[in-house]
């Protein structure tokens, strides 16, 4: 079956969660690398496909996509069979994309504030005070997760879905964030769950070999 999307991704990025979100739905993609050590992200090529410069970037036959929380909750959809998404159930549902925008817009920012705070300072004293804040801003993001968020076994209960990748890759963070991701035993627990799905082992082998 040749594939009908495009992945735009970069290792070590919240990419990895729509690379497993594509892996679990099994639908057929083609991941493109960009480097951004090259600054591929910023090239003129990648400028018209994205014009934020960043990843994940999606392109389906009907257009580009960008934003994790959205190019999720659209592998879902296009693959129902999955079964990512309790589309039946309109406040589950509610509930789902409600964790999956505090990891996009909360906790995904509290950790840009280490390696990006160029994006919002320039002085080298708050670029520094920045990253010294990392570490307990991302802890009390987890805290919260682990506390009031999570539901266990899976990030939204007995059922996986399309926020169980995110959670996952988020949580991947945390070492580097100078955060000890076993001070949050139940996320702990489904990362180290998340590390043994057929899905995640596809993803991150193209990630280590790409």
């Amino acid at each position: 079956m040749s594939a009908t999307l495009a992945l735009f991704t970069s290792p070590g990025t919240c990419a990895l969660a729509s690379h497993i979100a594509l892996e679990d739905a099994g639908l057929a993609f083609e991941p493109r690398r960009l480097r951004f050590a090259e600054g591929e992200q910023r090239a003129p090529d990648y400028l018209r496909i994205n014009p934020k410069g960043r990843v994940p970037a999606l392109a389906t036959p009907q257009g580009i996509l960008t934003e994790t929380p959205a190019i999720l909750v659209y592998i879902a959809q296009i693959a129902p069979d999955a079964r990512l998404a309790p589309f039946a159930d309109a406040f589950a549902f509610a509930r789902a994309q409600s964790f999956a925008a505090y990891l996009c817009a909360t906790v995904h920012v509290a950790h840009a504030h280490r390696p990006r705070g160029s994006r919002w300072a320039t002085e080298a004293a708050s670029l520094e005070d920045m990253k010294r804040k990392t570490p307990e801003n991302m802890a009390a993001c987890f805290e919260l997760i682990e506390t009031s968020l999570y539901v266990g076994p899976w990030a939204m209960g007995e059922a996986y879905s399309f926020v169980d990748p995110y959670l996952f890759t988020v949580a991947g963070w945390l070492g580097g964030d100078g955060v000890d991701i076993a001070r949050f035993p139940r996320v702990h627990d489904h990362f180290r769950r998340m590390t043994q799905r057929p899905s995640v082992i596809r993803a991150l082998e193209w990630e280590r070999s790409a």
